[in-house]
């Protein structure tokens, strides 16, 4: 069943009310004379110093003052109440899961690696996309408290994020214990940009992008029809200077072109039949469809920094698989949410986004899968393409609640009636682990 608190990001579904498209702005402050792409504009409505969203809002992610007490709640009933009372006293947009499951989420994350770590070597974690430190934290107190001595004393975990605002926070946060503090720290940088990463480390070492993947950024090609060739879509100030419009251009910027040649990878090793091509051909000329679709162009280029900097990094990532209810067109098209009031509304175009709106997608895990074998170096895209050594890697992807069953404390997060939250109501959410090999076979 479909409730608010399977959306993790957003408030409740019975605080939500209509977005009047005549009252929404558009953001050209963030558009200059020039037309930017997708990507740009978007990373510019969620990052940027003075309008983007995560920018402008301190508290755009909530901070839970106390665990919430599972077992003391009756059930379903009781937890959506609480639930509710707490997004009605807070001014923030959402709490994620690692909040709103704190300490046993985090906790889950940390048994997965201590599992799965090389413990030989010190044990190094990035973390991409903080929030508010509550993982990092949770992560360092479950090592702290169930790992040997030496694996806690020597760790070192790195916070990689873009906000200043959220940075602060989380050193706040994981300097609540003090013993802490020697082993974190906090690198206020974009983790996509190769510059601020220094030297190739060949050390293992831990990647956790928790609602990370949703918030990149994303292009968003076009095609008029089922046949006519794809498009990639800028975005421009139309000539009253006042709103935005979109224009097409033929498939030329290399991201794209890398991301489309990924995602069309399956379709181009299949080639369809002469007869079916002629027969969609006939079709939509008497039909014709345009097609839209939102390719993960920002995880992209986040994964070839993060394999040309980490070639032995292991990952553990979790999001968002589909979300329902999404009025802007295309597949795997995003929500574009904003908070106002302690009701939660939906805008119908990205193009609304305006600094006060958070934009996200849904991860397509296997794609994904396909996108960080060609990273690594595994996947090649066509026969004639220069080979590069890669190793294939260990891949796994598991719902939310295999995850927490397997790594987790269920019984933690179970209300007095059996009913789990965590693992009942999450089902929008997967997980996605990856380990190298040494295999390059």
């Amino acid at each position: 069943m479909w409730s608010g608190i399977v959306r993790g990001k957003v408030s409740l579904l019975f605080h939500r009310s209509k977005v009047n498209p005549f009252q929404a702005f558009f953001s050209t402050q963030i558009v200059g004379d020039e037309p930017v792409l997708v990507r740009d504009f978007i990373h510019s409505a969620l990052y940027d110093p003075k309008h983007g969203y995560f920018s402008q809002r301190s508290r755009s992610v909530g901070v839970l003052e106390r665990s919430i007490k599972f077992n003391q709640l009756e059930g379903r009933k009781a937890y959506m109440k609480h639930l509710d009372r707490i997004y009605k006293d807070s001014d923030v947009s959402w709490f994620t899961p690692v909040e709103l499951f704190k300490p046993w989420y985090a906790h889950g994350i940390a048994e997965a690696i201590l599992r799965t770590a090389n413990l030989s070597v010190p044990l190094k974690i990035y973390e991409i996309g903080g929030g508010s430190g509550t993982c990092a934290k949770g992560i360092m107190d479950y090592i702290m408290l169930n790992a040997p001595e030496r694996i806690y004393n020597n760790m070192t975990y790195i916070s990689v994020e873009i906000s200043p605002t959220l940075a602060e926070i989380q050193r706040e946060t994981v300097g609540q214990v003090s013993s802490h503090l020697s082993k974190f720290r906090v690198e206020c940088r974009d983790a996509a940009d190769r510059s601020g990463w220094g030297n190739v480390e060949q050390q293992p070492c831990w990647v956790i992008m928790l609602e990370v993947l949703d918030n990149l950024p994303h292009d968003l090609i076009y095609s008029k029809d089922q046949v006519s060739p794809w498009m990639e879509v800028w975005v421009e100030k139309q000539h009253d200077r006042e709103t935005l419009c979109e224009t097409y251009k033929p498939l030329q910027d290399p991201l794209i072109k890398r991301c489309f040649d990924i995602w069309n990878l399956e379709k181009s090793q299949n080639p369809q039949s002469s007869a079916i091509l002629k027969a969609k051909s006939i079709w939509s000329k008497v039909f014709p469809r345009p097609r839209r679709c939102w390719l993960p162009t920002g995880c992209l280029k986040l994964l070839e920094v993060l394999h040309g900097v980490l070639p032995k990094m292991s990952l553990i990532a979790s999001d968002f698989s589909y979300l329902p209810d999404v009025k802007i067109l295309g597949d795997g098209a995003p929500l574009v949410s904003t908070k106002k009031d302690g009701k939660s509304s939906d805008y119908s175009s990205y193009l609304d986004a305006k600094g006060d709106a958070d934009i996200f997608f849904p991860t397509d895990f296997v794609l994904l899968e396909r996108i960080e074998h060609y990273c690594s170096g595994w996947l090649k895209l066509n026969k004639d393409e220069p080979s590069k050594q890669g190793k294939k890697r260990r891949t796994i992807i598991l719902d939310t609640s295999s995850f927490m069953e397997e790594f987790g404390l269920p019984s933690k997060t179970r209300t007095k009636d059996e009913y789990n939250p965590l693992l009942d109501d999450f089902k929008n959410t997967k997980f996605y682990l990856s380990v190298p090999t040494h295999n390059t076979k």
